[in-house]
């Protein structure tokens, strides 16, 4: 979904920076950096999440500038690290993004906060909805968190994009209806189930790597 260069004005550009700003300062003080010092799984989790992220988000299709669409992988990570790591390896991948000049780097803030933090923050607000819940089955989890939170999480991030390009006129009504918003549900279908796949993955084989995991309440089941 990464905007590209003459679409948007300074103006929106600058507020959009500043709503990243905000986020950023959270995530780095939500964000665990005592225990990816020391523990090295967790280093490789950080530094893998963002070289994968790096290489998915090349991968993307669209026709009008800014239009384009691409899996995003959000809801895993933040599942695997929390929204704060999260947050900072969906940004070492958007700058991985930015020096193959696939965005422009003036609009690194705006980009991040459409790619990388909101879709960051819905998934983490869904999952302490779950654990709020306390649901007492691992399958709670798998679903709300990981194939429905990624679907929910990327369409929220969307129509955020539609939001910034519709206030700023960058595209009328009609034009992000026809080239975007028709076509986000097929968006969401695909996002949910890979999300999810590696979520259940990770959850048979490795639940250790799932740090949002409480698998205390599901054994407790």
């Amino acid at each position: 979904m990464g905007l590209t260069d003459n679409l948007l004005s300074g103006a929106q550009v600058v507020l959009a920076s500043l709503a990243f700003l905000v986020f950023l300062w959270f995530a780095f003080r939500h964000a665990d950096w005592r225990r990816l010092r020391r523990d090295q799984s967790l280093q490789h989790t950080f530094l893998g999440a963002a070289v994968v992220l790096g290489f998915l988000w090349q991968l993307r299709a669209g026709i009008s500038p800014g239009l384009s669409v691409h899996l995003f992988g959000m809801t895993a990570i933040t599942l695997m690290m929390g929204w704060g790591l999260a947050a900072f390896a969906g940004l070492l991948a958007l700058v991985l993004v930015v020096i193959t000049g696939r965005e422009p780097a003036h609009l690194f803030a705006v980009n991040g906060l459409i790619t990388v933090m909101v879709p960051a923050l819905v998934s983490h607000g869904i999952m302490m909805w779950e654990r709020r819940r306390d649901f007492r089955n691992f399958f709670a989890y798998i679903f709300f968190c990981g194939f429905f939170g990624a679907g929910i999480a990327v369409a929220v991030a969307g129509c955020t994009m539609v939001a910034i390009l519709w206030l700023d006129g960058a595209y009328s009504w009609g034009h992000l209806v026809h080239e975007y918003l028709r076509y986000l549900p097929l968006i969401l279908l695909p996002e949910g189930f890979i999300n999810g796949v590696v979520v259940t993955g990770l959850m048979v084989f490795h639940p250790d790597r799932l740090l949002t995991l409480d698998q205390r309440r599901y054994r407790e089941h």
